[in-house]
């Protein structure tokens, strides 16, 4: 299948509170969001080799320090990544698991662009100030207090944890219950940059999995900090464009008839349709199919943030999803089985960038899920 997907999963308005232009900063930056492997993979590379967080592996990372010298973060300034690091410390100092410094610094981001904001005036939601845009008026804190990113972050962090279940919420929604936002899908919309910046200043954070203070990876449900987790747990039985599959534009996981399949992360199901034909003449997904049968069987499709698209199929029926369903990181969206272009049950597993669902945007998911904390058992990286 050729062709390219909108982004449906960012689509939505731009936050904006009454009165306010949101991320006014210097003029006005507009957000841009990183392509998650570009950047992704130098700061793997960088990562490995080094010895201070090598330890770390998919664990809790190294601790920062926001007096120190700032590592330089691509479109984010020296300040805007500082300010990022007093996220992150006052996380750390409180033991919040990383995963919540990912959706705290996702917030500031959304809010304020990592900018300490003052009292915009007539550009302002009422007395909104800060890297959060929290208000005085509503019980945060005084204007003096607020004023502090550390004590912003410190409040942000005290409503997070008091909310049930927020370890595995998708970021949008438990940003939401903490901030209250008009438009809180714009939230997920910096999910990416968040997770590559707690990456950048902690040895690798946003690979942590769950809420433990743990060094392992996601195995099963587990969700990483990034909001990544594995769409189902079997050994590797066909790489990415192998030599001998050279057109092979995902992995094969091998698994039994009637795994539960689960969305790699949080996003949008933009395809979720019966995909097999025999000399151009459809044939049934309801049937196990075969070497000579072509497609994908039933198969989903889901945009996520970044533009990241992600593609499961063979199912053995027709998806638990549909289309335009917003979908949850482990969410269940179907069952593994034979369907379509297939000798064997298996979950044929593909990774694309910039919602293009082409094979211009395929890359391999053993190291991209390897970089976002959710290694694919059986793998070789």
């Amino acid at each position: 299948m050729t062709g390219s997907i909108i982004d449906l999963a960012t689509a939505g308005p731009v936050r904006r509170k009454p009165g306010r232009i949101v991320g006014l900063v210097a003029g006005g930056l507009v957000l841009m969001l990183l392509c998650v492997l570009g950047v992704a993979f130098t700061l793997l590379d960088g990562l490995l080799g080094d010895s201070q967080s090598a330890g770390f592996g998919c664990g809790t990372g190294s601790a920062v320090n926001p007096a120190g010298p700032m590592p330089s973060m691509g479109e984010l300034t020296e300040d805007q990544v500082r300010n990022a690091a007093v996220i992150i410390k006052v996380g750390q100092d409180l033991q919040i698991a990383p995963r919540g410094w990912v959706i705290a610094v996702a917030t500031a981001l959304q809010e304020s662009r990592l900018v300490n904001l003052p009292n915009l005036g007539a550009n302002n939601d009422y007395d909104s100030i800060g890297l959060f845009q929290q208000r005085p008026s509503q019980g945060w804190g005084s204007v003096e207090q607020l004023s502090d990113p550390a004590y912003q972050s410190h409040k942000f962090f005290e409503r997070l944890v008091a909310i049930n279940g927020w370890q595995t919420m998708p970021l949008t929604v438990a940003a939401q219950l903490v901030q209250r936002s008009a438009f809180p899908s714009a939230y997920g919309n910096h999910e990416p940059l968040a997770a590559q910046v707690v990456d950048l200043l902690t040895g690798g954070a946003s690979r942590a999995v769950g809420t433990e203070f743990a060094l392992r990876c996601a195995v099963g449900t587990d969700i990483a900090a990034s909001g990544w987790t594995v769409p189902a747990v079997g050994p590797i039985g066909s790489g990415f464009r192998t030599a001998d599959r050279p057109a092979h534009q995902g992995v094969d996981i091998s698994v039994v008839k009637g795994t539960p399949i689960r969305a790699a992360a949080a996003g949008v199901v933009v395809v979720a349709v019966c995909n097999a034909n025999v000399a151009g003449l459809p044939y049934s997904c309801d049937q196990d199919g075969a070497a000579w049968v072509g497609g994908c069987g039933w198969y989903v499709d889901i945009l996520h943030a970044g533009r990241v698209l992600t593609r499961y199929c063979h199912m053995v029926s027709r998806p638990a999803v549909s289309v335009g369903q917003y979908v949850g990181a482990g969410q269940v969206i179907g069952l593994s089985g034979s369907s379509g272009n297939s000798s064997g049950p298996h979950l044929h597993f593909e990774i694309h960038l910039n919602g293009d669902s082409s094979n211009f945007g395929a890359v391999d998911p053993v190291p991209f899920m390897n970089q976002v904390g959710a290694p694919l058992v059986g793998s070789s990286q």
